[in-house]
């Protein structure tokens, strides 16, 4: 299966968008290549879509295409507008608990133009992002989700979202995690 962009061009993209905000940048590379360790926890036709996904799931912050400032939906919004992969787009939209925050903004039925689909391949891309730091580094789960807490006050957004995807979170980790140990 061809994939657009494919996993090449999903870094360049990534690099246009995001690849002068500093830690946000060093964040996107470092999702990527934990993407590409555990790809096994997906099936092999599904790999190399994963780790676009990893690589274009912030490009909603790039300030070329910030339209709501709600960055997963700005980033499907421009995948489609490139002629991306649905199922890439999706991933983007739906990455590490959008709709959650989604709710908090307004944005619902705007997030809910793009298909959700549930599985391995999302789970995995959440594996990726919720177990990376905003500076690159490897953070267990909780200490990302505590990290996040941090970083956003209580009457925000995101810690209101955050906070209610955690136990959704939690468990797309564990059922990655299972499909990690069982491919070894």
């Amino acid at each position: 299966m061809t994939v657009f962009p494919d996993v090449g061009q999903a870094a360049v993209i990534a690099e246009e968008s995001v690849g002068e905000l500093g830690n946000r940048w060093l964040h996107v590379q470092a999702v990527a290549a934990r993407a590409a360790e555990i790809a096994r926890a997906v099936d092999a036709d599904d790999q190399k879509i994963l780790v676009a996904a990893a690589w274009l799931h912030d490009i909603g912050y790039g300030p070329d295409l910030k339209v709501t400032g709600f960055h997963p939906l700005d980033g499907a919004r421009h995948l489609v507008s490139i002629g991306a992969d649905p199922r890439l787009v999706a991933l983007v939209a739906h990455h590490s608990g959008a709709t959650y925050e989604a709710t908090e903004r307004g944005l619902l039925n705007e997030l809910n133009h793009f298909p959700r689909a549930d599985g391995p391949l999302l789970d995995a891309l959440i594996y990726a992002d919720m177990t990376t730091g905003p500076d690159g580094r490897r953070l267990e789960f909780e200490d990302r989700i505590d990290e996040i807490l941090v970083r956003y006050q209580p009457g925000d957004p995101v810690h209101r979202a955050i906070t209610n995807a955690r136990p959704y979170l939690r468990e797309a980790i564990k059922r990655t995690q299972a499909r990690l140990d069982a491919s070894r």
